[in-house]
């Protein structure tokens, strides 16, 4: 068990996972199981995925439209297919539950921002901070995505078939942004935790004050941002890559063993404690 035990921690950090202990208040939860109220999801709804049916957005606000999918939610409805969306701002927001979501058309800013647990398909494209805070679930995008696409998120797939614009997952804190075409300037600029596969070109400063996490890129990088560095791609990620884009769907003509890999140079983490001439050297 020892040994399982150790090679499981080798494989992690190999990747780039668990480089250093997380100090502060536990995570750990203890659960009484007569409080069977507190298992629940607020918010979240028992549905059938075969139970299907169709809403057009055309004369609805937002809000109406967000509360029309609470709504079928309660009925047991698990695939929602919203037609004429618009590019309406802030649709699809805040959804706890296993859901199949559908837009067809465009989504304007915010769109499907803190979610947890849904799989939604959008078939035109979107505006600024798609998924934004995106808990668990999976996105996918048929064309392209405005600046902030994935903007810290936690966990989850979050998949753009087009291309994305600047700060693609700006202070991202887990899960994968896979982007097909290009990504504009300051990609991956704070990332704490995660991975980014960028299949494209990207813009300048990528991975700019990156304190942890992992970006490939298929093709070229403009320029790398401050504490952002070249990393050997070894060939647990040449597998992951291969399954990752396999299951998104994407990437099938990408030689993965060429992606360039960029990892944290790691000169800021103290920063705080530099002198003024280090300071100077590390930005």
């Amino acid at each position: 068990m020892a040994n399982l035990k150790q090679v499981k921690d080798s494989k992690a950090k190999s990747m780039g996972l668990h480089k250093e202990v997380l100090r502060g208040r536990t995570q750990q939860v203890f659960f009484n199981p007569e409080e069977a109220e507190n298992f629940f999801y607020y918010g979240s709804h028992n549905v059938d995925f075969n139970k299907r049916t169709e809403v057009d957005a055309k004369d609805l606000t937002c809000k109406e439209l967000n509360d029309k999918i609470n709504s079928l939610m309660k009925d047991g409805y698990g695939t929602v297919v919203v037609k004429n969306p618009q590019g309406k701002h802030s649709l699809g927001v805040g959804i706890l539950n296993k859901l199949n979501l559908i837009f067809e058309g465009s989504l304007g800013y915010f769109g499907v921002g803190s979610i947890d647990g849904p799989v939604v398909r959008i078939t035109g494209r979107v505006g600024w901070s798609c998924a934004e805070n995106m808990m668990a679930g999976k996105v996918v995008i048929e064309k392209n995505a405005g600046s902030c696409f994935g903007a810290a998120i936690r966990g989850g797939d979050l998949i753009c078939k087009g291309s994305v614009g600047a700060r693609t997952g700006i202070d991202m804190k887990g899960g994968t942004i896979i982007v097909g075409g290009d990504a504009g300037a300051f990609t991956g600029f704070m990332m704490q935790r995660g991975r980014i596969i960028i299949l494209g070109n990207t813009g300048i400063n990528l991975g700019d004050s990156m304190y942890d996490g992992t970006i490939f890129v298929g093709g070229k990088i403009k320029s790398l941002g401050s504490d952002a560095i070249k990393s050997k791609l070894t060939s647990q990620d040449v597998d992951w890559l291969k399954r990752k884009l396999k299951v998104a769907e994407i990437g099938s003509n990408i030689n993965v063993s060429k992606i360039t890999k960029i990892v944290a140079g790691k000169k800021l983490w103290n920063y705080d404690q530099l002198e003024p001439t280090e300071k100077k050297g590390a930005i």
